[in-house]
């Protein structure tokens, strides 16, 4: 009874600290927040920036007298997502019935020599600062939880790994060289590995092909540099400018950092590339905010323009977050971001636990107060000795009016991360005190011993979080965990929504691990909300090569014409080679507008097939039919002109023929014009009477509901069918009795082959048609489209192609004149 009443008074003496937060205080980091349990979790977060001297801004000063400019109030819910799940846990009678968690929270301050003090208190007695020794109430302290970037995690390790006590980093790990010990750490967030690896995914996805990289200066930022480069490049993607960006800090030499940004901001804003990856810690979102703001500090250059829209693609280290005197900025710069964030789950009553934290009643939260007045912009008159210029806190200001780069309801990434890694080392004890291996440990009462037996049952444990989402470690203590991709939308009032538009799966994920609603991504107004395209060179068109720039990357080159007697091998090739050739004998003769008509038509018909494939929307139903009989009906109305063309130009070489007035371009383009315009009013007349919908059967599978396009009215889709199958009909008709015309570029034989197959095809369609259900029936049409355009390509402009390719002898205007015996 003595030795609790000590322990509770010495946590009271702890209470009893005054909350100095100001951070060119000299004194040792204070733990703000303070929980009793019989198991102690330790954390040490980064609320703050290390401030030396600060800045005198030439911006309009708040209005308040007691403000910090550094502090960073988005971290707060860092500190939240740790005690809402201690609260759960200790809530919860089954998980660990026997025992209590409670936790201390120091601030790292973002800084070595802190860090080390701060890691140092937790291992110490509960009232001194006394490490390595037993004198005192000590508490059991289990895990610590830190910290948010690298090498505040490293200090970390550095000390915790002497007592083997585990660390889980909920922020971006350490990298481990061959010297390095072994450190005892866990980590949460994604590995740098997979962050690349979904960037690349992202960018191939979007072909975007030349980008910018802005990356921090340290040893992460450097090696993520130099981890992205061949990688990139070996997927075609180039680098318009790679740039090293400083550390923020507030020192004597600001005037240079502000400087460096400048010339950042030229070459930002000088390139082409509309795509720029950022990387760098939590923070770092704070050096892209300078940019329109840059001439403010007196930084004036001549160069300084009107920054162009970006698409900002962010790692999971980084957060939006804003400092006090940037209350006024526009974040209209980031608007339209792609953001890779730790997948997270909202959490039921986490944001009513947010709720709940009142200033004036929640004494042994000792961040809450500074936070408070940080947010709302105002003061407590008991917190400061000066006289207050601006507005008085009342306590009782409501947390969902902050502005989301101040503070957010929902449940944020790295917040997830703490949430995921206290429930981490709780299933873990209750898995050891429940074995005998943990009743040995609690009885020697050693920290070493108890630490090394919960490493390992933390290294196999496995649960469902009360999001749904499974947590466990892989055999290198990373969690298998995916990422989400948010779309970051901001406006000029600090207003700041996160949208999630997909996701990335993990390492071990079987199947497609990148998925995108690409429909639901917000852009930078700059592009009135189309996607954005980012390469150095347009693609070269057909009858051209790529010729590399000298001292140039590879993907920026001139589009030279192809040599004489050579043909590009890519894009759209057949109609390339026509307009390759197009002054040539074989494609004047056979009618080069039509030929390209023609061409185009069928380029289309292979691509309609993408209208029947994935789910059934409303706007895919509606046009799939009418776009697929009318593209058939333009490639059937075109091989109808041409085998009239043939026709009238045999009959018009006869002496006195008066048809010689109907041969030329009116008459072919009269019967493309009319034959296709009839096909569009039989649609037209469907879309207004009957037009095909969306619907659900839920009985050709008893087990399955099946979502499928209902064509409306079936009279109009076989109208729509009859009449091209009319006029494949003529267009065989015609050629075949014009196919022994003598003339050596005479299409009609190659036309009636053609039609033959376009004939059989659409004839067999209709009876398998009937025959199937659900997707067979789309399965059947898409091979029909496939198969009949093929068909078409090939059998009238192979022919050609080998002409103009192989047997080059033939392409000449004395072949034209020549008739056969």
């Amino acid at each position: 009874m003595m030795a609790l009443l000590m322990l509770l008074l010495s946590q009271i003496a702890c209470h009893a600290h005054v909350f100095r937060h100001y951070v060119r205080d000299p004194q040792p980091p204070v733990h703000k927040y303070h929980k009793l349990g019989d198991f102690i979790i330790g954390a040490v977060v980064s609320l703050t920036f290390i401030v030396s001297d600060p800045l005198t801004f030439d911006t309009e000063p708040p209005p308040v007298v007691y403000q910090d400019l550094s502090i960073l109030t988005k971290h707060y819910q860092h500190i939240l997502a740790l005690a809402f799940a201690v609260k759960e846990i200790n809530k919860n009678s089954q998980l660990l019935p026997n025992f209590s968690l409670g936790f201390h929270i120091y601030d790292s301050y973002f800084n070595a020599k802190r860090t080390y003090r701060a890691t140092t208190q937790l291992i110490s007695t509960s009232d001194r600062f006394m490490p390595n020794y037993k004198c005192g109430i000590q508490n059991n302290l289990i895990a610590v939880i830190g910290g948010l970037d690298a090498q505040t995690s490293l200090h970390m390790a550095n000390i915790l790994d002497i007592y083997k006590i585990p660390q889980i980093i909920y922020g971006s790990a350490p990298e481990i060289n061959d010297k390095s010990p072994g450190l005892s750490f866990y980590q949460m967030a994604p590995n740098d590995d997979l962050q690349h690896v979904g960037i690349l995914s992202l960018l191939v996805y979007f072909s975007w092909t030349w980008i910018g990289i802005l990356a921090m200066d340290d040893d992460r930022g450097e090696r993520f540099v130099r981890a992205i480069i061949p990688a990139f490049s070996n997927r075609g993607i180039c680098f318009a400018f790679i740039e090293i960006f400083p550390k923020i800090n507030y020192s004597a030499e600001h005037e240079n950092q502000l400087n460096q940004a400048a010339k950042m901001y030229e070459v930002v804003t000088a390139s082409n590339a509309n795509i720029v990856v950022f990387y760098g810690v939590s923070y770092s979102v704070l050096f892209l905010l300078w940019f329109p703001h840059i001439s403010e500090f007196g930084v004036q250059k001549s160069y300084m323009n009107q920054l162009k829209g970006k698409v900002w693609v962010m790692t999971t280290q980084m957060e939006l977050s804003v400092l006090n005197y940037q209350r006024n900025w526009n974040l209209t710069l980031l608007h339209g971001a792609l953001s890779f964030t730790t997948h997270t789950q909202e959490l039921h009553g986490f944001q009513d636990f947010i709720q709940s934290q009142k200033p004036l009643s929640n004494q042994e939260d000792g961040f809450l107060m500074d936070f408070w007045q940080h947010v709302f912009n105002c003061a407590f008159p008991n917190r400061i000795q000066d006289q207050i210029v601006g507005v008085m806190c009342t306590g009782k200001e409501k947390l969902q009016n902050v502005p989301g780069p101040f503070f957010e309801m929902n449940m944020i990434g790295h917040s997830y991360s703490i949430y995921n890694a206290v429930y981490s080392v709780a299933y873990a004890l209750h898995a050891m005190t429940a074995s005998n291996l943990g009743q040995k440990a609690r009885m020697d009462r050693s920290k070493t011993m108890l630490s090394l037996q919960l490493h390992r049952f933390l290294r196999r444990v496995s649960f469902n979080n009360s999001g749904g989402d499974y947590i466990s470690f892989d055999e290198n203590r990373r969690l298998l965990v995916g990422m989400d991709i948010i779309n970051w939308i901001t406006s000029s009032n600090l207003s700041f929504h996160r949208k999630k538009i997909g996701r990335m799966a993990h390492e071990t994920f079987l199947g497609e691990r990148l998925t995108i609603s690409k429909d639901a991504i917000v852009w930078h107004s700059w592009f009135n909300q189309v996607q954005p395209i980012s390469i150095c060179t347009e693609h070269c068109q057909p009858g051209t090569s790529k010729k590399v720039k000298e001292g140039e990357p590879f993907c920026c080159y001139d589009c030279i014409p192809c040599p004489d007697g050579k043909i590009s091998e890519k894009e759209a090739l057949v109609l390339g080679i026509f307009l390759k050739h197009h002054n040539s004998p074989i494609v004047v003769a056979n009618n080069r507008n039509l030929t390209y008509t023609l061409l185009v038509s069928l380029l289309l018909c292979f691509f309609s097939v993408f209208l029947f494939l994935g789910r059934p929307k409303k706007v895919t139903c509606l046009i799939r039919q009418t776009a697929f009989g009318i593209i058939f009906s333009v490639v059937v109305s075109c091989v109808l002109a041409k085998t009239i063309t043939v026709v009238l130009a045999f009959l018009a070489t006869k002496p006195g023929s008066k048809m010689r007035r109907w041969v030329g371009t009116r008459l072919t383009n009269s019967v493309l014009f009319f034959c296709s315009l009839i096909q569009a009013c039989i649609c037209i007349s469907w879309m207004w009477t009957s037009p095909p919908f969306v619907e659900t059967d839920t009985h050709s599978v008893s087990e399955e509901i099946i979502l499928q396009c209902n064509e409306g009215s079936v009279i109009m889709f076989y109208s729509v069918l009859g009449y091209l199958g009319f006029l494949a009909i003529i267009s065989f008709s015609v050629a075949f009795l014009a196919r022994k015309l003598p003339d050596t570029f005479n299409e009609a034989k190659f036309i009636t082959f053609s039609m033959l197959v376009f004939c059989s095809v659409w004839l067999s369609f209709v009876p398998t048609y009937l025959s199937t259900k659900g997707k067979y029936m789309v399965a059947v049409e898409i091979f029909s489209i496939f198969a009949s355009s093929a068909g078409l390509l090939g059998f009238i402009f192979f022919p050609k192609m080998y002409i103009i390719l192989l047997r080059p002898e033939l392409n000449k205007r004395e072949q034209l004149i020549r008739r056969k015996c």
